[in-house]
């Protein structure tokens, strides 16, 4: 369940950011196919594929966490 609240919110920024999944696995190193098993929560990513995907999309690491919302917002 995790895995795939990790992938909605990659996939959520990556298109935010206007990239392509060919685009950002290009950026990152990876193949489409890794991308898309982070993206549908069948591959956990590593905390280091995190950071240069946090990097890449140009916002914070703590964005991409599960439950992480701004509660300022929410009062």
């Amino acid at each position: 369940m995790e895995t795939e609240i990790w992938g909605r919110r990659i996939r959520a920024f990556r298109k935010l950011k206007g990239f392509t999944q060919k685009e950002l696995a290009d950026e990152l190193g990876i193949s489409v196919s890794v991308l898309g098993e982070v993206e549908r929560g069948t591959r956990y990513p590593s905390s280091e594929l995190m950071s240069c995907i946090a990097r890449i999309l140009n916002i914070k690491m703590n964005e991409l966490i599960p439950g992480n919302c701004n509660r300022r917002n929410r009062k």
